[in-house]
């Protein structure tokens, strides 16, 4: 952990989340500036900058968090579909740099996103 990434303190219990998982690899918690009806992040408790940091033997805990992210949303009633976001450097809009995956639903969802 990163003793200044705001999800490192997150992961640690040193700032409250509105949580909606929680196992020894992952936390899933509700965004705290929706841009969607349904808003929640999944991110590993490994700090990993963003997915260009990625090491070889982190594709199974990203494989998970797409996953456990897929499987909230089912379980948040998003059976219409949803959206799953990694973004990656500043330009792409990354502002907390440890990897995490938004999901986004609740409503039509447009295309192009940005």
């Amino acid at each position: 952990m990163s003793e200044h990434c705001l999800f490192c303190k997150i992961i640690g219990g040193q700032i409250p989340a509105n949580k909606l998982y929680e196992d020894d690899d992952l936390i899933a918690f509700h965004d705290i500036s929706p841009q969607a009806p349904v808003h929640f992040l999944v991110i590993p408790k490994k700090h990993i900058v963003g997915p260009a940091f990625m090491e070889a033997e982190d594709e199974q805990l990203i494989g998970k968090m797409l996953r456990t992210g897929a499987r909230l949303a089912a379980e948040l009633g998003l059976v219409d579909g949803f959206r799953l976001v990694f973004n990656n450097g500043a330009a792409a809009g990354q502002t907390v740099f440890h990897i995490h995956l938004h999901i986004l639903g609740g409503r039509q969802l447009q295309w192009p996103p940005g």
